[in-house]
């Protein structure tokens, strides 16, 4: 008897709202504009800790396999492909992907962008050694599902980095209605409170796939001034730092 097909992930709402803000993610001032924010300050965290993985130079990922997974229309997929890395984007949104598509050959990078089912877009061999899952997981329906299909395609001595948004009192207050209904830095809708996810949630989920917690910072966003940066706390924005232990090592 053959295994049965793995749920599908995907939430046909979080992916039709995205196909509507398709063409504003390249937009530093749009709507998007707490991504690129957000983004500037995680990319450079990637390229230090990653590097520092894997033994390289800064800002080195020469030869690095990468999987961007809800990788939208390809902000953090750019910025490691710069550095030498080879980028493989998934996402939801049809219409995200296209945007990528055409950002990348526009900056003359060369990205593999694929829409869809995570399951459905990679063939069985295909593995990385780095797995990217920011402010995604939010998003996802089947969160387990989700997140083991990705978990299962990092290869030993890989690393898996999540971020997303913890589910406390304080980020309603933060993310949702300052965000969304206060300051509208972002549509109404974005997030659902139910969603979002605790730390401790993320964790047993990765240890359920043989990963291993490296690292968990938090993340915080100052809308009136539009800046981000690294807080002890992760009441709100976290960032989590997974390893897949390598063959016979710890």
């Amino acid at each position: 008897m053959s295994a049965a097909a793995p749920s599908p992930t995907i939430d046909p709402v979080e992916r039709q709202r995205y196909e509507r803000l398709a063409a504003l993610w390249w937009d530093p001032r749009g709507p998007m504009r707490p991504l690129h924010v957000l983004n500037q300050l995680r990319s450079a965290y990637l390229l230090e800790h990653l590097a520092a993985h894997f033994g390289r130079a800064a800002a080195d990922l020469r030869g690095l396999r990468v999987l961007d997974l809800g990788c939208g229309a390809g902000l953090a997929s750019e910025a490691l492909a710069r550095a030498g890395a080879q980028v493989l984007g998934i996402d939801a949104a049809p219409r995200n992907i296209e945007v990528a598509r055409a950002h990348a050959a526009a900056q003359g990078l060369s990205i593999e962008y694929r829409a869809g089912e995570l399951v459905e877009q990679l063939r069985p061999e295909e593995d990385f050694d780095v797995v990217l899952v920011l402010e995604v997981v939010e998003h996802v329906q089947n969160l387990p599902g989700f997140f083991a299909q990705a978990a299962a395609r990092l290869r030993p001595g890989g690393t898996l980095v999540a971020s997303t948004i913890n589910r406390t009192p304080m980020s309603w207050l933060l993310a949702i209605v300052g965000a969304e209904y206060v300051l509208r830095l972002l549509p109404r809708g974005t997030h659902r409170w139910q969603q979002f996810v605790k730390p401790a949630e993320l964790d047993a989920l990765a240890a359920a796939s043989g990963l291993r917690l490296a690292e968990s910072r938090g993340l915080r966003y100052v809308p009136l001034l539009h800046r981000a940066g690294w807080t002890g706390s992760r009441a709100v924005n976290y960032q989590s730092r997974y390893i897949r232990p390598a063959a016979g090592g710890a």
